[in-house]
């Protein structure tokens, strides 16, 4: 460097002359600068290699390690006695597990040749992902590309855009058989992320197919020959609308909860519950994925090793019976069939009045016009009726809280209510002809409107004189509610199951200030089945408003794979206690078995007294219309035995012929008739209520 320098320096003085030129000094700089560069990158390529070169170069080979995730099987559901409702069927399936940094083009090769040995189902398969297909090929996108004016100047992503616009209106654009099966295949794979697993065919899976896929595995990376479960009901399908269902790998994840399950640690294509059991125990029936510990390098995976075998979800063990819960429905749907006319469907509700726990819940759904009957036990918890007379234990309960009668002073007499012209009156004395004197018991065994009445406006502080307008304030409306609700009539009963009704209330406004007293007799505003249970468990049980509940306990499960030790086990929720004294809880009792064993020639159901064991109960008509049409809906709340309730029944038969007013009645003695052969037998009893002779009510159709 230095000679060279020199010769450069020698060279431009020799030509200057005596003349000193500024150029040379310049270019002298210019060398020094060079020189001093070509030095600094000399040294720091010593340095990197002396001093980190053995770090650099792991660094280059080394492996990064990731955790690589399987679904395991969900947990069973069983009944009350450990009979399987919901398992899992295990079916032989493909899956794919994503590599690393795997291309396009290499799940395309994957797919055209999976594509040989495996048929799947190409319904699903979108126009978009037969395009994205196609044109995955290199060859094809080129040809395509070709066909494209204005395509100068433009990415890659913007020529892939109009190639696909391009294949999207040409009508002519068709693939094949063939294709469009490799097709699915490639959506499939392409919608999985990075070392996530996801099924390619998880049913119906040919042993064929197992062999030829197994055979050349080696060929295709990331397919595995494998295990998937659907959910099976060994006992019948209908316990499904109580259970609820789960999402398949085909539907993925539900849209509306996507965001929020995959913040949990869900992939896209993971089976998760959307409905009722399934949604609202999800994180006990999920389980705990199989982990696996994968090392890559680039993009090829150099090892894996089991780090957890993860763990099948817990059980799930229900209140409910499933033997009489087949019956139960059967029942129920018998009961509409022989319903016809405008009659809209049948529910009932059977429940321990002293845990909450359901022992069964059936329901049906009736098209009057076309007279097609279909399952809907879930009616009990979502369909509003207005139910009638059954809720009039709820009243003078709610009476003699207010202090408007008490129990030594609750006698009135039944009469014709006349407001501003407005006559309303009981069923045994339209007239007024049948005026009697009635205490708060045979108001209710004789299912008394007026007497009801008569309550509703000593409550409203309302001075009836007959004939004059009912003035009364619309806070009665909050009132008689009010007390409704302590029994769990209008309001949430807190049961285990998403998606129940409150109920419907009327309006509460001035102008339907007369339906005040529609309200206090149960002709005004809508409950569900399960509403009028829990209101006639707090009265069975003493007074205290307990959640209903289908999960009795969560359970593991056996090495055998048989139902396990109890984990947990759900305990009486109790929701509010009814302020009452001994005194007056008795008053409303003994009207309730007196409806069914008393003496008063109007008692409105001497039908029920032939069950045995004895029960107390409350039936209810409410004058109702279907399309303009008359009918009449029925229902029943009831307990037994009447002195030691271990169960209560609850049903409702909306829009039935006012004909057939005994309808409830006859379900209910076929109810008890199932539970105590099927759930329960009488010899576990204590001296139960003896049943009576059934008496002859008079006019018992329009009794209720």
């Amino acid at each position: 460097m230095k000679n060279f320098y020199n010769r450069v320096s020698n060279r431009n003085q020799r030509s200057s002359g005596p003349s000193k030129s500024l150029i040379p000094f310049r270019l002298n700089f210019l060398f020094i600068i060079v020189a001093l560069l070509f030095a600094a990158l000399i040294g720091q390529l010593a340095y990197l290699q002396i001093i980190y070169g053995s770090q650099l170069k792991a660094e280059v080979n080394s492996t990064d390690t990731t955790i690589e995730t399987t679904n395991v099987q969900r947990g069973m559901v069983y009944d009350s006695n450990g009979k399987v409702l919901v398992g899992n069927k295990s079916h032989q399936a493909i899956s794919y597990t994503k590599g690393v940094s795997v291309l396009s083009t290499d799940m395309y090769k994957i797919a055209n040749r999976l594509g040989k040995y495996l048929t799947v189902s190409t319904s699903s398969l979108t126009p978009r992902q037969a395009i994205d297909y196609y044109l995955t090929d290199p060859k094809r996108l080129k040809a395509v590309e070709n066909k494209l004016s204005g395509t100068s100047g433009m990415s890659t992503t913007q020529k892939y855009n109009k190639a696909l616009s391009y294949l999207e209106n040409d009508s002519s654009f068709k693939l094949t058989k063939t294709q469009k099966n490799a097709a699915e295949i490639f959506a499939k794979m392409s919608g999985a992320y990075s070392l996530s697993t996801t099924y390619i065919k998880d049913s119906g899976v040919s042993n064929k197919e197992i062999a030829e896929i197994g055979e050349h595995l080696s060929e295709m990376p990331g397919v595995k020959v494998g295990t998937s479960w659907s959910r099976d009901y060994p006992n019948g399908s209908s316990i499904k609308a109580i259970i609820g269902t789960v999402s398949s790998e085909k539907t993925g994840l539900p849209s509306d909860r996507v965001n929020e399950l995959l913040a949990q640690g869900y992939s896209r294509n993971d089976s998760v519950g959307q409905s009722y059991l399934e949604q609202e125990y999800e994180s006990v029936l999920r389980g705990t994925k199989a982990e696996k510990q994968v090392e890559v390098s680039g993009s090829t995976i150099t090892k894996e090793a089991k780090k957890y075998g993860g763990q099948k979800g817990d059980n799930l063990q229900l209140t409910i019976n499933s033997t009489f819960q087949k019956k139960l429905q059967s029942l129920v749907h018998s009961a509409e069939s022989g319903a016809g006319g405008y009659s809209t469907g049948t529910y009932a509700i059977v429940m321990n009045p002293n845990t909450g726990g359901i022992v069964g819940m059936a329901g049906v759904d009736r098209n009057p016009s076309t007279g097609k009957i279909t399952t809907n036990a879930l009616g009990t918890i979502n369909s509003d009726i207005v139910m009638g007379s059954v809720v009039k234990g709820a009243m003078v309960s709610g009476a003699l809280m207010d202090g408007v009668i008490t129990p030594s002073n609750n006698t009135l007499t039944d009469k014709v209510i006349n407001v501003g012209g407005v006559k309303k009156a009981s069923w045994f004395n339209k007239s007024g002809s049948a005026s009697i004197a009635l205490n708060a018991s045979t108001a209710l065994e004789v299912s008394s409107n007026s007497y009801m009445m008569q309550l509703a406006m000593k409550e409203a502080k309302f001075n009836y004189v007959s004939g004059s307008a009912l003035t009364m304030s619309t806070s009665i409306f909050d009132k008689e509610r009010g007390y409704f609700n302590q029994f769990g009539l209008g309001v949430n009963t807190g049961i285990d199951l998403p998606g129940e009704s409150t109920g419907l209330k009327g309006s509460s406004t001035y102008s339907h200030i007369g339906n005040a007293l529609d309200l206090s007799f149960g002709n005004y505003d809508a409950y569900t089945t399960l509403q009028v249970a829990q209101y006639m468990s707090t009265v069975a049980n003493g007074g205290t408003r307990i959640a209903p509940h289908v999960v009795q306990s969560i359970r593991g499960t056996k090495s055998d794979g048989t139902l396990g030790a109890v984990k947990s086990t759900v305990t009486p929720k109790v929701l509010n206690r009814i302020d009452m004294t001994a005194a007056q809880k008795k008053l409303v009792t003994e009207g309730l078995y007196d409806v069914v064993h008393g003496t008063n020639t109007y008692k409105t159901g001497a039908e029920l007294a032939s069950i045995s064991p004895g029960i107390s109960a409350k039936t209810g008509t409410a004058e109702t219309y279907y399309k303009g049409h008359s009918t009449v809906t029925l229902s029943l709340a009831s307990y037994a035995p009447s002195n030691d309730p271990q169960v209560v029944v609850a049903l409702a038969m909306p829009n039935l012929s006012t004909s057939d007013e005994d309808n409830n009645m006859k379900l209910a003695k076929q109810i008890y008739a199932a539970y105590w052969k099927t759930v329960q037998s009488t010899s576990t009893l204590t001296n139960p209520t003896k049943a009576t002779t059934s008496g002859s009510a008079v006019n018992t159709s329009a009794a209720n």
